[in-house]
């Protein structure tokens, strides 16, 4: 009789434990610097060794890591927070069905940095959680076109709530691609139309430089 995988599920529930755990020290620490590191430095073990990696099991042993930008402080950025008219909206996600989600804030503050304003997302269905996934001038030449996430708590990328004065700090330092940017066996919810920034965020994951 077929049956799940137990031990392909112990595998992904370690990998969503080590993710939950990493950005837990994220937040925890007081030198955004050295959480950056760190959050460097363990996305790398973890993509490299782990079996969940999105990285193709063939090229594990040779993968040095994801490309990150250098650490670049003025793109931590204060924001307000403003609440808007929740939309709801629909993404196809290949075998995992339709990804349902609504809007229920939006930036005020990054326009005069980054060119936009970004819109967040709740993904719907059990539990929920925050999404915000961005286009910038990068994608497709240095990132990865269909641009990058800075922000999916179901997933555990969460950088911490919004502070009581009504302001959010994003720090784009830890964008990162989507696992379909590294193989077609994934089928990735990608930035809305609303989410494109005129702006280049040089800040984050990046494409590997041709050597």
């Amino acid at each position: 009789m077929g049956g799940y995988d137990l031990n392909e599920t112990e595998q992904l529930w370690e990998w969503r434990e080590k993710i939950a755990n990493l950005y837990y020290e994220v937040r925890s620490s007081r030198d955004a610097r050295a959480a950056w590191g760190l959050w460097c430095d363990t996305r790398s073990t973890m993509f490299r060794d782990h079996p969940q990696s999105p990285i193709e099991p063939a090229d594990r042993k040779t993968f040095e890591g994801p490309t990150i930008y250098p650490y670049d402080p003025s793109l931590r950025l204060t924001v307000q927070f403003v609440p808007v008219t929740p939309e709801r909206i629909t993404v196809a996600t290949g075998v995992d069905g339709d990804l349902s989600m609504h809007t229920f804030a939006r930036t005020k503050g990054l326009e005069a940095r980054l060119g936009g304003e970004l819109t967040l997302y709740w993904i719907e269905g059990y539990g929920g959680g925050v999404f915000l996934p961005f286009v910038d001038a990068t994608s497709g030449t240095e990132t990865y076109g269909g641009g990058r996430y800075l922000l999916d708590t179901i997933k555990g990328a969460d950088l911490g709530v919004v502070r009581p004065e009504g302001t959010l700090v994003l720090d784009f330092n830890f964008s990162y691609f989507p696992s379909c940017a590294y193989s077609s066996r994934y089928v990735c919810p990608l930035a809305p139309s609303s989410n494109r920034l005129k702006g280049a965020v040089r800040a984050g994951e990046r494409l590997p430089i041709s050597k």
